[in-house]
């Protein structure tokens, strides 16, 4: 925790007085210049503060130039500043690349926006850096907001490799020291803290050098153990090659041993291959004989070769009418995907049809009640001529027996009675007309009921009708609630889908003001430009001469210079975490954005 703080310290006082030296210096910067070569120097420091050692074949190695390269990764613009530093052939040890690294970031003026993209990736620094180290904690952000005033400053450096392989960096504090000499009374007592931190640092320093020499000691202890073993293996590695000499001889030896054999083999195999020449002229002739056989055999197959290509050709012809046959199939497939549209239109009209069914169903079934109570009524009326008609079979009967009677009567009454036989013959054929009356009425009731049963039948029909059309709607209620089912998720998910658009939106939104606010502070930051102290004679906003009185003071934002009422506010800014000195246009400027960006 010391070291940081005192690093941190030491960082904040190279800044100061390189800036301070650079203004009054007036012109651009070199390698020579004692400020920037102790800048490097402590930058250095604060850069291999908690990196984690690499170990390899000779020992353990630590280099700050391992977690320079990830910038080439992360931002493309640091590309030109890898590949120059890989490119220079002086360069031999990763120190010396990380120190050209470093001087090209700074004539870029692009050292701290290099560095700030480093930290924001903090969990590719932790593969290089300890937890606890000076990068991975607030102090990193501290430093890269201090850089930024390095961006006024403008550098012309050599990269020599030698000069930069084997430079020592060992913190100058003679500069440091004379600045505090020549600061005012009123900060003598915090020049005295710091000298007092850079004793404590220097101390802490000498420390730390002395546990990197007991290491250099230990890895060159390592290196000559390495050695020796090394010569050990060149000796064993002399004696490997006296051994290969022998054995190559004796190889050689070998050779010519089996050189002679394969000449005498091939004597042999000469005479072999005329004996075989002899055995072959015998066997030709068998040959010949074989071949005619073989060729009528060819001529057969040839003649099953026609019958099988005429037949492939049969086959062709199939196919294509497959073919064919299968295009039919597509325009079919295609109709029926037109007549399936055409069915779910008629579905559709089916449906409304099925309102007006439902509609005239419920009619239907009104009416039906109202049939039902006619038909009740018919019944009624049925059963009430059912029992005239008996009573008139009844009184046909009665009248019969009594035409019998009176038959019998009038037989007793002629045999009695002459002269009654005319008026009761009378009375017989109003008898007769009665029956025929009686008949008739009969026969009409015997229609009514035929037509009233007839009735009775096609009404049963619309019942069942009815009854079938009801449970067709049934099933189309089922649809339908199946449906809007369907349709009242559907309309959940397109709410839910508006909810998150409508949260992206709001993201978006903000993310742009974000982006619209960090533009402005980079606008900010490149276009203003620190006014040098000889250049400003009076103050910018009330116009009034400096003199011992009135004193000239740098607005942190926009770099004019200006009087104490005039910058008398403070502000946190990008580049400063702490309250620095602000003009009152930039204060009010600042506040403004800040105001927006918080509504």
């Amino acid at each position: 925790m010391e070291e940081r703080s005192n690093l941190m310290n030491m960082m904040k006082l190279s800044i100061k007085v390189l800036i301070q030296s650079a203004l009054s210096l007036g012109r651009t910067l070199d390698s020579d210049f004692p400020p920037l070569q102790q800048f490097f120097v402590v930058m250095e420091h604060c850069l291999k503060h908690g990196l984690k050692a690499k170990k390899s074949f000779i020992g353990q190695n630590k280099s700050f130039f391992g977690p320079l390269e990830l910038v080439e990764k992360l931002c493309p613009e640091a590309s030109d500043i890898a590949t120059s530093v890989k490119n220079l052939p002086e360069l031999k040890t990763a120190v010396g690349r990380g120190r050209a690294w470093l001087y090209l970031a700074l004539m870029q003026k692009k050292l701290a926006d290099y560095l700030k993209v480093l930290l924001d990736h903090k969990h590719l620094l932790s593969e290089f850096y300890d937890p606890d180290a000076l990068m991975m904690e607030e102090e990193g952000a501290v430093i890269v907001g201090l850089l930024v005033g390095l961006n006024v400053l403008d550098a012309n450096l050599c990269l020599k490799g030698e000069d930069l392989d084997s430079q020592v960096g060992v913190i100058d504090f003679s500069l440091y020291l004379k600045d505090i000499q020549n600061s005012d009374d009123s900060k003598q007592d915090a020049g005295i803290t710091a000298v007092l931190d850079q004793k404590h640092y220097v101390e802490e320093l000498n420390r730390h050098l002395s546990c990197t020499v007991g290491d250099l000691q230990s890895k060159i202890d390592c290196l000559e153990k390495t050695n020796s073993k090394l010569q050990e293996e060149l000796a064993a590695a002399t004696d490997r090659i006296g051994s290969l000499q022998e054995e190559q001889q004796q190889l050689k030896h070998q050779n010519e041993l089996i050189r002679e054999r394969s000449e005498k083999s091939v004597e042999v195999t000469i005479q072999d291959t005329k004996v075989e020449l002899d055995t072959y002229k015998q066997s030709r002739q068998g040959l010949d004989e074989m071949y005619s056989d073989v060729w009528k055999q060819l001529k057969e197959e040839k003649k099953m070769r026609m019958e099988l290509e005429k037949e492939l050709e049969l086959q062709i012809g199939m196919k294509t009418e497959m073919e064919i046959a299968m295009k039919l199939l597509e325009k079919d497939t295609h109709e029926k995907q037109d007549t399936l549209v055409a069915l779910r239109q008629q579905l559709e009209e089916v449906k409304a049809i099925n309102l007006q069914m439902f509609h005239k169903s419920q009619n239907s079934e009104s009416s039906l009640q109202q049939k039902k109570e006619t038909i009740s009524s018919f019944e009624g009326k049925t059963n009430q001529m059912m029992s005239t008609m008996k009573q008139m079979e009844e009184r046909l009967q009665h009248a019969e027996q009594a035409r019998q009677v009176a038959e019998g009567k009038n037989n007793k009454m002629k045999q009695e009675f002459g002269g009654k036989i005319e008026t009761l013959q009378q009375q017989l054929s109003q008898l007769d007309n009665q029956c025929s009356i009686l008949e008739k009425e009969l026969k009409s009731e015997k229609e009514q009921r035929q037509t009233l049963q007839r009735e009775l039948h096609q009404e049963k029909d619309t019942t069942s009708l009815l009854k079938t059309e009801l449970q067709q709607m049934e099933g189309l209620k089922k649809e339908l609630r199946k449906l809007q089912d369907e349709k009242q998720q559907l309309e959940k998910v397109c709410e839910e889908q508006e909810q998150a658009l409508q949260e992206m939106g709001l993201h978006l939104s903000q993310s742009k003001l974000k982006m619209e606010d960090i533009k402005e502070v980079n606008k900010a930051l490149k276009g203003h430009t620190w006014l040098k102290d000889d250049e400003a004679t009076h103050c910018k906003q009330c116009e009034k001469d400096f003199s011992i009185s009135r004193r000239k003071h740098h607005c942190r934002n926009c770099g004019d210079i200006f009087c104490n009422t005039c910058s008398s506010n403070e502000l946190a800014l990008p580049s400063y975490p702490k309250p620095v000195r602000v003009c009152d246009a930039c204060h009010t400027l600042l506040l403004q954005r800040c105001s927006s960006t918080a509504s």
